[in-house]
């Protein structure tokens, strides 16, 4: 490590130095900062592992990062729901053309059912009108 009388005459050759020696001993140990994962204490000393800029530039980064997972999963899940949508659409346009075709047909069974029965009843009053008849034959060939 540079002492701070050699920091300072890198930093400003043949001009007189900027900072004092503390500070920019100072700013010297702030380069040398453990990893974030070395410290596992609590949120007050995470504060003196990174600079506040550094910090600030780490959140800012991560929310962006964050923020683009979030879109690509709205992204991702508003595709998912157009896809059942359309499905369902397609879907739904079938059930009615098959709902259209069995009312049809139950219509059409339903004028058959009348027409059968208006013929049956009208079998059922040639029958009686037959035995009728067939009784008064019988009737008239007894009495004679």
């Amino acid at each position: 490590m540079l002492s701070a009388r050699e920091a300072i005459q890198l930093e400003h050759p043949g001009h007189g130095p900027g900072l004092t020696a503390n500070e920019i001993q100072e700013l010297l140990s702030l380069l040398h900062y453990p990893s974030p994962c070395q410290n596992s204490g609590s949120r007050g000393s995470n504060q003196a592992v990174y600079p506040t800029d550094e910090r600030k530039r780490k959140r800012k980064e991560s929310n962006r990062e964050s923020a683009r997972r979030s879109r690509w999963r709205r992204k991702k899940h508003l595709e998912g729901l157009t896809q059942q949508l359309n499905r369902l659409k397609i879907e739904n346009r079938e059930l009615q053309k098959r709902l259209g075709s069995i009312i049809n047909q139950s219509h059409a069974l339903w004028r058959e059912n009348d027409h059968l029965m208006s013929e049956s009843t009208a079998l059922m009053a040639r029958l009686s009108g037959l035995r009728h008849l067939l009784v008064a034959m019988n009737s008239m060939q007894q009495a004679q």
